[in-house]
């Protein structure tokens, strides 16, 4: 970072806006990230920002309100005039927001896990973690090492739940997997135990797939422990975070298996491995500055910065234009959750090896070999 230092300041800031969910049911996504934006944003500009100017960093708080979302991007790209935008957290709520970003022409870099928000190409649209279709495929082979074949899907009625269920069952056939229960549930809910009895009732069921985030995700997987369904139990993407154990409980998350990125198991990383440098370096800056463990949705976000910062180095200007060009550009970053090999056909640019699966034991990450 230190080579992005400038010189004066005296030249206009890099306006880089931001719509989180910092407060509300998706706050164990949103809280880190703005955190770690603010962080590293500050860091920066105490080394003397990028092409010697000043990052102004604005974060506005959506609360998981996709309404909320609409009114703040219009902020940003009317009244704050900001050069890029990162975010929103959600899925639904980054939706809402792409053809207010894409009318404007203002680059926009998603920290959702829908695969919809790239899947088709949007010209002014990127993201950064792996998408639900990725997540599911990784859930998929690990299932079918262990002989399952007949699921019951659970997720929440939100924007995510919606791309991510789509996505499991169009893949469902392709892995050989039969999906004899669903059943669906509102961020709002406190308790899941109608839809898991169901489950628990409905003959040949071999495992539970929960594709949900935050508090409700964290619901679900603790009913189904009261319910002693006794069924091997998968969690999608969206729970990647230390919050979602304490939430859950140790008991109730013993043994469930989830993809992640690498950053929550950076110390089982192989010392030859490219990520390993990037995610202990992370890992150990994070969790010294927050005071809590590592966070893969900080990881998010920090991968979005670094690769908007490192687009507007390359392209030597604040031009929306050409800042968008470079982004697309993107080629060997490597950060918290891949390698990312950017194209005119790829908005992510991460493939599926870049995604770990995960076991957690007596409430810790471990990796599955």
């Amino acid at each position: 970072m230190a080579l992005w230092a400038g010189a004066a300041m005296a030249v206009e800031p890099i306006r880089i806006g931001a719509v989180l969910s910092v407060t509300g049911p998706a706050s164990l996504l949103g809280d880190p990230e703005a955190k770690v934006l603010k962080m590293y944003s500050d860091q920066l500009n105490k080394e003397g920002g990028v092409l010697g100017r000043k990052i102004d960093l604005i974060v506005y708080d959506d609360e998981g309100k996709a309404d909320k979302t609409t009114t703040l991007i219009k902020r940003l790209i009317e009244s704050d005039n900001v050069n890029l935008i990162i975010g929103p957290t959600l899925t639904g709520n980054t939706m809402a927001a792409i053809p207010l970003a894409e009318r404007a022409e203002v680059p926009m870099i998603s920290i959702a896990g829908g695969g919809v928000i790239v899947d088709p190409v949007k010209k002014w649209i990127f993201k950064t973690p792996h998408t639900d279709k990725m997540a599911t495929e990784k859930v998929f082979l690990d299932m079918k090492k262990r002989g399952i074949t007949s699921i019951a899907l659970i997720y929440g009625n939100d924007g995510y739940g919606k791309s991510a269920s789509t996505a499991t069952k169009e893949l469902a056939p392709l892995h050989g997997m039969t999906i004899v229960a669903d059943e669906t549930y509102f961020a709002s809910d406190a308790d899941m135990t109608p839809q898991l009895t169901k489950i628990k009732n409905t003959p040949g069921v071999q495992a539970i797939f929960n594709l949900g985030f935050g508090q409700s995700a964290a619901v679900v997987t603790k009913n189904a422990k009261q319910l002693n369904m006794g069924l091997p139990y998968y969690e999608s993407h969206g729970v990647n975070s230390k919050n979602f154990i304490q939430l859950a409980g140790i008991d109730a998350t013993e043994g469930v298996r989830l993809p992640a990125s690498a950053v929550l198991v950076a110390e089982a990383l192989p010392s030859d491995d490219p990520q390993k440098a990037v995610t202990m370096k992370f890992k150990s800056e994070t969790e010294a500055a927050f005071k809590t463990e590592v966070s893969t949705y900080g990881g998010h976000a920090y991968d979005a910065l670094q690769i908007a910062l490192t687009a507007i180095l390359r392209a030597g200007s604040v031009d929306r234009h050409k800042i968008r060009d470079e982004i697309e550009k993107t080629s060997g970053y490597v950060g918290t959750s891949g390698i990312v090999n950017m194209s005119a056909k790829d908005h992510l640019g991460l493939n599926l090896n870049s995604l770990k699966l995960l076991e957690i034991r007596n409430g810790q990450w471990t990796l599955v070999q």
